[in-house]
């Protein structure tokens, strides 16, 4: 007979989308609220079954939500003949895939509690995932996959970020960041991690260059273009404030891939000329990064 697992959070609700697709609802302490996962289990996956399959997390960007994956790429046809269960969750409007500071008192929204304890141990539990874990994300959901991989060594086997942001120590990228996060989130952005300088050793924390000895063990692929209009953007299309993210998370490139050297830890990169910081860009290259973080969670 098999065993009834008790979930580490409460599942409130899960629906069915198609036959490989599900969306759950998930009462989170660590946000504070309900969070909205998708979830992509692989052919002849059961609840009840005896082994385990490796878990693949997908990120999204701060402006958008965990609709976004299904929505802008081919993840499902992708993933349809691997054995691999894919989670999709919620990461906030310029949640900042962190454990925000508050000031020094504590409480929500904690995000990495939320996508790698709370909704880890639910996906262990009553999902089958096992050990074998890899993330992906793009924009500031790749900084999400290189955080939260260095924050917790060992833990991941891989992490591919695509136009993500390589550290948040940077002026210009840090004064960025703080007036993304005001303005999408609405709230006070010195709540996630204070002030710059002066809350320095908060920063460092958060920081995949200060972070990245943390990246021992785990494969890593990195892209990026430079914000020049490329192949895959359409002739007419108008110029957005997302146009200046691009060269912006490229400027940080270079000094993590030089620490990365210094630390002699390997990476796969694809840094292109032209390519602005879009989706179409983020497909491609999550075909790129998909044979190697397949062939690291034991899947290839």
């Amino acid at each position: 007979m098999a065993i009834t697992r008790r979930p580490p959070v409460p599942l409130l609700g899960e629906r069915r989308l198609s036959s490989r697709l599900y969306e759950l609802d998930v009462a989170s302490a660590a946000v504070g609220r309900t969070m909205k996962v998708h979830l992509l289990v692989p052919k002849g996956w059961s609840r009840d079954a005896d082994r385990t399959w490796p878990l693949l997390y997908l990120f999204h960007g701060g402006d958008d939500d965990y609709l976004s994956w299904t929505r802008e790429t081919d993840i499902e046809q992708l993933s349809a003949d691997c054995q691999v269960l894919v989670a999709i969750p919620d990461g906030g409007r310029a949640g900042g895939y962190t454990n925000w500071w508050n000031f020094g008192r504590p409480g929500a929204p904690q995000w990495e509690t939320f996508h790698l304890d709370e909704l880890g141990g639910l996906l262990r539990e009553a999902y089958r995932a096992g050990d074998a874990q890899a993330m992906a994300g793009v924009s500031g959901g790749g900084y999400g996959a290189l955080i939260y991989a260095a924050r917790r060594p060992g833990t991941f086997r891989y992490a591919a970020a695509f136009s993500s942001p390589c550290s948040i120590r940077r002026p210009a990228l840090a004064a960025t960041l703080l007036l993304a996060t005001a303005s999408v989130g609405r709230t006070n952005p010195l709540a996630m991690w204070g002030l710059p300088v002066i809350h320095d050793r908060i920063w460092r924390s958060f920081d995949p260059i200060c972070m990245a000895a943390g990246l021992r063990g785990t494969g890593l692929y990195l892209s990026a273009g430079t914000g020049r209009r490329g192949p895959l953007d359409p002739p007419d299309a108008r110029r957005t404030v997302a146009d200046l993210a691009e060269p912006l998370v490229r400027s940080t490139v270079g000094p993590f891939l030089r620490k990365l050297r210094k630390l002699d830890i390997p990476v796969t990169t694809h840094l292109y000329d032209r390519g602005t910081h879009t989706w179409p860009y983020w497909r491609r290259e999550l075909h790129r990064a998909w044979p190697l973080i397949m062939q690291a969670l034991g899947c290839d």
